[in-house]
């Protein structure tokens, strides 16, 4: 059964954006879910092509594509697969997306239990975001690497409430990331500017706000308590 939106009324309050996603894991297909529930027009992709999307698809209402279609006329592109991936992206990727697009990197570094070592993080000191906006020629921003699947569909919350959750966020395109903590704000999560992409180690894996589960005070201060030291498990 295809997941039903808002009411006409109050869709009619914000903008609805056409949405790229590339990756349908966790928290690729959980996005997908949510942001259809708001309305918004979402086409999604694996690796494994659109013929294995029908059940997402028909739960959903999102329109399973190629990658090299996910992009297509997206005002926000989210990239949600595995680091080692990156690179096996099709070149221009972007190409065909709306002005002013904005990319969401959701991708964390393991280089011991999935990645591989990559020499430009480890060596140049590269944040991960960094390195995936060299690899497909776009800024991007970091966001929702450090949230629980779950939690997208369980814990949003109206703005204001306490108990709301908030998100870092960082990147270098003022104009994107805005764009992107309205969105986070619509699936019912407080969002936490954490700086530009070179900032974006202090969000990464096995820092303080890695899946923390707290609201702007908390999270404000878990991203300035972080350390740039890295632990063995960093290092491939």
């Amino acid at each position: 059964m295809c997941i039903e939106p808002e009411s006409t009324r109050s869709r009619k309050a914000r903008p609805l954006m056409k949405i790229g996603i590339i990756g349908a894991g966790n928290i690729g297909g959980n996005l997908t879910r949510r942001l259809r529930a708001l309305g918004h027009d979402v086409s999604v992709a694996n690796s494994r092509g659109p013929q294995t999307l029908g059940e997402l698809a028909e739960e959903t209402g999102a329109t399973p594509v190629t990658v090299e279609e996910a992009a297509r006329g997206a005002e926000v592109v989210v990239i949600t697969i595995p680091v080692k991936a990156v690179p096996s992206l099709p070149s221009g990727i972007l190409d065909g997306a709306a002005d002013g697009v904005a990319v969401i990197d959701t991708n964390n570094y393991y280089p011991q239990q999935r990645d591989g070592r990559i020499a430009e993080i480890e060596d140049e000191g590269l944040t991960e975001s960094r390195w995936t906006e060299r690899r497909i020629g776009h800024p991007v921003i970091k966001a929702f690497n450090g949230t629980y699947a779950q939690d997208i569909l369980d814990r949003p919350l109206p703005a204001g409430d306490p108990d709301r959750m908030a998100l870092p966020v960082a990147g270098d395109d003022e104009a994107a990331k805005a764009k992107v903590r309205a969105l986070i704000d619509e699936l019912g999560f407080d969002t936490v500017d954490a700086g530009g992409i070179d900032d974006s180690w202090r969000q990464q894996p096995d820092t303080p706000v890695h899946g923390l589960r707290a609201g702007v005070e908390a999270v404000t201060k878990a991203l300035a308590e972080a350390s740039p030291e890295r632990p063995a498990t960093f290092r491939g």
